[in-house]
């Protein structure tokens, strides 16, 4: 793009920068596809697996941090990360509870770990969590997001990307309830214990995979939770239509 004024011509420089979060060990071909037009990639953590971060690597520069699911592979990498793009200053880690309390000077706040695209303003920061584009969390939608940069004109903007729609109005998982949902998690984890696979609970139980694979997930992340601790993190509202 070209503007100008006076019969000066000038160039506006136009950067696109793919921002993602808790892809955990999936990279989907249309995220890969997104990722070969932008500039830059950032990553608000949770990658799951150093392949991940190989595969990103080949497509552009790659700036992450480290998510709680980053286990030995990723103790390199940064917790918490300050850095400028094309003017433009970006602050990320993981948990949004973790962040440092001072974000003077920070145009864009970058979080991940709830799987929840959530864009807001406070202060004048930007706060931007892309929400997860690796295996689907039950019916939320599956997310990232692009920022253009105009360096030229000194401003940004910031793009929400739907790869598969969670509406929210569809029908619980099979074999779900809210009334059973209790019982059902505490039966996925008396078979987790008993060494039985992802697949052959879910079979056992008539439960969706990604549903076990979800609960099983969590309790192994979280050490010491509880079945009421599991139901608290697994966005009922959501799962439920509500």
């Amino acid at each position: 793009m070209w503007t100008g004024g006076r019969g000066v011509a000038t160039r506006l420089l136009r950067r696109r920068i793919a921002v993602l979060a808790d892809t955990h060990d999936l990279l989907r071909p249309e995220v890969t596809e997104i990722l070969g037009t932008c500039d830059v990639i950032l990553h608000g953590g949770d990658l799951s697996s150093p392949k991940i971060l190989e595969e990103l690597e080949r497509i552009a520069p790659v700036y992450a941090v480290r998510g709680n699911n980053d286990k030995e592979w990723a103790e390199g990498m940064p917790q918490e990360l300050d850095v400028t793009l094309f003017g433009l200053r970006v602050y990320m880690v993981h948990n949004r509870k973790h962040r440092r309390e001072d974000l003077e000077g920070v145009d864009l706040f970058i979080y991940g770990h709830s799987h929840k695209y959530e864009q807001k303003t406070e202060e004048g920061v930007c706060f931007l969590n892309p929400g997860s584009c690796g295996p689907r969390r039950f019916r939320l939608p599956v997310t990232m997001a692009i920022l253009e940069v105009e360096e030229s004109a000194g401003s940004w903007s910031v793009e929400r990307v739907d790869l598969t729609a969670g509406t929210g109005k569809d029908s619980p998982p099979r074999g779900l309830s809210e009334e059973n949902l209790e019982q059902t998690v505490q039966s996925i984890l008396r078979d987790m214990r008993a060494g039985r696979k992802v697949e052959v609970i879910a079979r056992r139980l008539g439960l969706e995979r990604e549903f076990v694979e979800q609960v099983c997930r969590i309790y192994v992340t979280h050490p010491g939770v509880d079945t009421q601790g599991i139901v608290s993190k697994m966005e009922v509202n959501a799962l439920f239509g509500r």
